[in-house]
């Protein structure tokens, strides 16, 4: 699809930032192996497990969104599916979220990890839906979703390393 060239560089940036920021995530929980408990580890699942989806998210998207000779059904199936797909795992998030013990969480941690989610997965959904009648406004959609998942994924690896480390400073 000609109208994806135009997007070559946005998604080579933020692809390689999302899969740098995935390895990282994984270094940052590993340090953190020492100080986890069986509670703490349900803490993990609801605000760190997320983190390293949505940063894989970002870099799928990027992936899709340079595969060579995509149609427009490709295309929107490929969307509608990642962001489908982001919506129920915000649900999972959720539960998770509510149903963990170790960490009261407050009322930033809500917006970043429950609420702003959402937001991009439905973006990213809308873009699928729009992309046959008004592909530029899809794609632009898209990558505003690519990159709020990034920021979230960056506001969130940020806390969880913090949470991590105060848990560590207090044993």
């Amino acid at each position: 699809m000609p109208l994806l060239a135009d997007w070559d560089n946005f998604y080579v940036i933020i692809g390689s930032s999302a899969g740098a920021l995935t390895g990282l995530m994984f270094v940052v929980i590993a340090l953190g192996a020492e100080a986890r408990t069986a509670s703490t580890s349900t803490t993990l699942r609801a605000f760190a497990s997320p983190t390293v989806v949505h940063f894989c998210v970002v870099l799928l998207l990027a992936a899709i969104a340079t595969v060579p000779r995509h149609t427009i059904t490709t295309l929107r199936v490929s969307l509608l599916a990642c962001g489908v797909g982001g919506l129920g795992y915000g649900g999972w998030v959720l539960w998770h979220a509510r149903r963990q013990q170790s960490y009261v969480p407050v009322l930033s941690d809500w917006v970043w990890h429950t609420a702003l989610p959402p937001v991009a997965y439905t973006a990213v959904s809308v873009g699928g839906l729009l992309l046959p009648r008004s592909p530029d406004t899809a794609l632009e959609v898209v990558g505003a979703a690519a990159l709020l998942l990034l920021f979230i994924g960056i506001h969130n690896a940020w806390d969880s390393a913090v949470w991590m480390t105060m848990r560590a400073q207090k044993r």
